[in-house]
């Protein structure tokens, strides 16, 4: 006998829901998948071929292919002088080499930042441009400032398109646990950071998250990696029901994770699309990747965590009014994300998200979301608060039941 939940009517009708939610999605964002990709050029391909006609001394450049660890390698070979040399004239280059040292990468996009801001104040005066596109360039301006103010720690930075972003919180080089923030729909350099709700932006969140961590567990040194380097679906058109830019995402996430430095455990921490990305790397996620939480998740394009083969945890939130829970959990034909993380079948570890309220609240202070994450961070799982209210969440980890 075939169950209800099965059965070929319920299926046909949960196809025609998917395909009606698309169609909504369609038609109210206009095809804003394809119409904001618009950005000022490829800069970084410019760059690379640069790089790859270059020389440092006698000495070719590796490819920016090669591997971390080749990277690493050509990198210790060099002295201060010429490490500085390569950053100051293949800035967008080495500021986004997995194998780099971190703080060369630092200061490679430091200057990749200042230029990029020179670029977009001249076009703030370029009569050639309509109002809006001078409006725009001022606005990617001001972005780069702030980027370039204090001491931040810029370590991806590609100003291309709709431009991409990574920062880190902490001494990357010496944290014990890294927690890296992959969010959502709609990320982008300009969206990086902002004033008003400051923690539902990725700079924010991992601001947020890097002080909840420190209060969590002072004694343990801690890095946050704000990583809004994917071309992420810009609004919630085609591209965002279905996992073609997840799957792009997923190999730089991966990359990113197996080249980071030292010997860190790694967290995870993924909003909304994000998850997405998150579910199509899990398989590829280096061991020392300990913990993927995901929070707000449309799905992890599995039924299943069994599916994501990892060994790593998988915790996943959500809070009662996230309008997320309202898109059909499921895939047909390309569309859809899977099943539900939160859902009992799914076979994670719900996790509670008390206090925090709508679809971009998790990383506010002062919620139980923000201190569940970063007790996880730190790899205090005895303070982690189920959803249930129990300990179903904490079983099977040692010192955690």
């Amino acid at each position: 006998m075939t169950s209800f939940d099965s059965s070929p009517t319920l299926n046909a009708w949960r196809a025609l829901l998917a395909l009606a939610v698309v169609f909504v999605m369609l038609t109210s964002t206009g095809w804003t998948a394809v119409a904001n990709r618009r950005g000022p050029g490829e800069p970084l391909k410019l760059a690379l071929s640069a790089w790859e006609r270059g020389r440092i001394g006698v000495r070719h450049l590796p490819s920016p292919d090669a591997s971390p660890k080749r990277l690493a390698a050509f990198f210790a070979s060099l002295t201060r002088g010429q490490q500085e040399q390569l950053a100051v004239t293949y800035p967008l280059v080495v500021g986004n080499l997995n194998g780099a040292p971190v703080t060369l990468r630092y200061r490679a996009n430091r200057v990749a930042l200042a230029q990029a801001r020179a670029v977009e104040e001249r076009r703030m005066r370029d009569t050639r441009l309509s109002d809006d596109g001078r409006q725009q360039a001022g606005r990617r301006m001001n972005r780069y400032e702030s980027m370039l103010s204090g001491d931040r720690q810029i370590l991806a930075f590609d100003p291309s398109g709709k431009g991409r972003a990574a920062e880190v919180l902490g001494d990357l080089d010496r944290a014990e646990r890294v927690s890296v923030i992959v969010p959502g729909v709609d990320t982008n350099v300009l969206t990086f950071e902002r004033t008003s709700r400051w923690y539902s932006a990725p700079a924010g969140m991992a601001e947020s998250l890097y002080s909840a961590e420190r209060a969590a567990d002072a004694d343990t040194r801690t890095a946050v990696i704000a990583w809004a380097d994917y071309t992420a679906p810009a609004g919630l058109g085609v591209d965002a029901a279905i996992g073609k830019l997840a799957e792009d995402g997923a190999v730089r996430l991966a990359a990113l994770t197996a080249a980071l430095p030292g010997t860190s455990r790694v967290s995870l921490f993924c909003h909304s699309y994000g998850s997405v990305v998150c579910g199509v790397a899990a398989h590829a996620l280096p061991g020392r990747v300990t913990d993927v939480a995901v929070a707000g998740s449309p799905g992890m394009r599995v039924e299943n965590a069994a599916q994501l083969r990892t060994d790593a945890r998988v915790w996943a939130m959500r809070d009662r009014d996230d309008w997320i829970q309202d898109v059909p959990y499921m895939a047909v034909g390309g569309l859809g994300h899977g099943a539900d993380p939160v859902a009992r079948g799914f076979g994670a570890r719900v996790i509670s998200a008390r206090g925090a309220v709508g679809h971009a609240g998790y990383f506010q202070p002062g919620t139980e979301s923000l201190d569940n994450f970063a007790d996880i961070g730190v790899g205090s799982y005895p303070a982690v608060s189920c959803a249930d209210g129990a300990d179903t969440c904490r079983g099977g980890i040692p010192d955690a039941d």
